[in-house]
């Protein structure tokens, strides 16, 4: 490694190197994070705690159906269920999955336990 040490007029202590090897040093902490996150990830799906999501529904959110619904689908349950399981009324769920409303973040939080998903999952991401 071609790293200099210089001292700034303050006393610190500075190490120099070429840009190939600070950029070599980047790149292999990133991979370690990825890495780290791979691992952190794989022992969370072992645990049930995570879960893959099919690329129909991932399509499905990108094309702007509503989150709600699509999860609602993929657990296999009506909307009179899902309302029943979250506690809320079938009426007002509809009206959240048509997006006539929106629902409360403690609303949400209901449908998200209901759906055993995070209300992360159900918040669409603003592009």
């Amino acid at each position: 490694m071609g790293a200099q040490i210089i001292t700034s007029p303050t006393g610190e202590r500075l190490v120099v190197l070429p840009e190939a090897e600070y950029q070599a040093l980047v790149e292999a902490a990133e991979d370690a994070a990825d890495i780290s996150a791979i691992a952190r990830f794989e022992r969370r799906l072992a645990a049930g705690e995570e879960e893959f999501v099919p690329s129909e529904m991932v399509d499905r959110i990108l094309a702007g159906e509503n989150v709600v619904r699509v999860w609602r689908e993929h657990r296999g349950l009506t909307a009179s269920a899902l309302a029943e399981k979250a506690g809320i009324a079938q009426s007002y769920l509809s009206q959240i999955e048509t997006g006539k409303r929106e629902g409360t973040l403690q609303t949400m939080k209901k449908i998200a336990d209901a759906l055993k998903v995070t209300v992360d999952d159900l918040i669409p991401r603003a592009e």
